[in-house]
């Protein structure tokens, strides 16, 4: 569904990313995993484009989307939520939800958020309150919650347990696999949490210093001898 091709990037001059060269399988999980400062992050900017591109290209579906402005990419079905920002906090959660549906029409939109607070309940007795009042668990919710009005066909996670309390981070794990099983999703994952993010996915890549140094299962991932010294950094 989605690769990139000896994909080079980084912001403006300054080169994060080196002849990149991945797959990314439909309806898998695939965890980005690296010590800090590998290129994680700078790997799902660049697919949504949002980074300075210095070769190779992003295919999607077999597409070139390379040069693809982001918000072109977000209705061909790819979704980007960033450890931060991923919701309008001065907005109500059903505002947020609107927001998201915009360009589809009325019933079509209320099917969609009819689905998405199926999907994570806690949000329904939170329609009236602003996003800025809920905990950051349920603002992880609301942003993929977003993701599936827009009926995103592929969703990347960036840190998406990052300073939540264990009890969230375990539900947003499940919440994440659900996503895969029940809808399909193609997911890539970057995550400070490496073991349980892992755990729940198909396959992973490691980076390190910009470029690829592991692809293949997670489980293989899990089992390598470099493991520890790249993902936990130790």
């Amino acid at each position: 569904m989605l690769k990139v091709e000896n994909l080079s990037a980084g912001y403006k001059e300054l080169r994060i990313l080196f002849d990149i060269t991945a797959r990314f399988e439909e309806g898998r999980i695939t965890t980005i995993a690296g010590p800090n400062g590998s290129g994680k992050s700078t790997l799902l900017k660049s697919i949504f484009g949002l980074t300075t591109i210095h070769g190779g290209q992003t295919l999607f579906n077999g597409k070139d989307i390379t040069s693809i402005a982001p918000y072109k990419r977000t209705r061909m079905g790819i979704a980007y939520l960033p450890q931060v920002g991923k919701v309008f906090t001065n907005l109500r959660v059903s505002e947020n939800l609107k927001m998201a549906g915009y360009i589809l029409k009325d019933e079509e939109f209320k099917k969609r958020q009819e689905l998405a607070l199926d999907t994570f309940p806690d949000l329904r007795n939170k329609l009236s309150q602003k996003a800025a009042n809920l905990s950051g668990g349920e603002r992880q919710f609301l942003g993929i919650a977003t993701a599936l009005i827009r009926k995103a066909d592929i969703m990347m996670l960036d840190e998406p347990s990052a300073m939540l309390s264990p009890k969230f981070s375990s539900i947003i794990f499940k919440k994440i696999l659900e996503l895969k099983e029940r809808f399909n999703l193609t997911i890539l994952l970057v995550e400070q949490n490496i073991k349980s993010a892992l755990d729940i996915s198909d396959n992973a890549y490691m980076l390190k210093s910009g470029k690829i140094d592991f692809e293949g299962t997670a489980q293989n991932l899990l089992k390598h001898e470099k493991f520890e010294k790249f993902c936990i950094g130790i």
